[in-house]
């Protein structure tokens, strides 16, 4: 499995750097008795109230990138404190990443209190997207009935690839995927506001743009 180890400290004092060593050896040390890759190792001196801190950032972009199925920590705290941890959690778990913890000598077990909030985020978020699809869908039945036609939005029609070629608006992919939505509620989003395209279009057109992203800030 692929795992990316993150280490975190509290302040910027000097004393710190060995416990961020020592984060790092320990978490090296279990994905190999676990036989697990790591494809990145994150360390970082932020406040765990902070949600706003550069590893958090790059943990979230090499999970994507390097498609990471596992987050090695040494404990929770370690992912961060009060609301940021939420988050940060309920980020993760959409993503379908599992989370190891020397604390836990295996996968992270979240507190009753912990799970119970993150259960009712996904709740609220769920019917947010539902509420969201449903605005949506009522939209475009009424532009239909008032002569709207969806089909004249498309675009590059037999190109001389002999394949055509969907124009997407790829920024709406990416605040969409932002906002939690899934390739597939994607997909079905902009098919109600008038694109004709599939799920692994979606996916493929935010890979190249996550790609170009990559390119651009080399």
């Amino acid at each position: 499995m692929k795992v990316i180890i993150y280490c975190r400290v509290s302040t910027e004092k000097d004393t710190q750097e060995t416990s961020l060593t020592r984060q790092a050896e320990e978490l090296t040390e279990l994905a190999r008795r676990n036989g697990d890759e790591v494809v990145r190792i994150i360390s970082e001196k932020a406040s765990g109230f902070d949600l706003d801190r550069e590893g958090v950032f790059e943990l979230l972009e090499t999970i994507r990138n390097e498609q990471a199925e596992g987050v090695l920590i040494q404990d929770e705290t370690r992912i961060g404190r009060g609301n940021a941890k939420i988050a940060l959690l309920h980020t993760l778990k959409k993503e379908k990443v599992r989370i190891f913890s020397i604390a836990h000598d295996g996968e992270l077990q979240l507190s009753e209190s912990d799970t119970m909030i993150l259960q009712i985020v996904s709740m609220v978020e769920e019917h947010q997207r539902k509420l969201h699809n449903l605005k949506i869908k009522r939209g475009m039945k009424r532009a239909v009935e008032n002569g709207f036609k969806p089909e004249k939005n498309l675009k590059n029609r037999g190109n001389k690839e002999g394949r055509e070629k969907i124009e997407v608006p790829v920024e709406e992919i990416v605040r969409l995927r932002q906002n939690g939505l899934t390739f597939h509620e994607i997909a079905a989003t902009l098919r109600g506001l008038g694109h004709s395209i599939s799920k692994a279009t979606v996916h493929r057109r935010y890979i190249e743009f996550q790609a170009e992203q990559e390119k651009l800030n080399r």
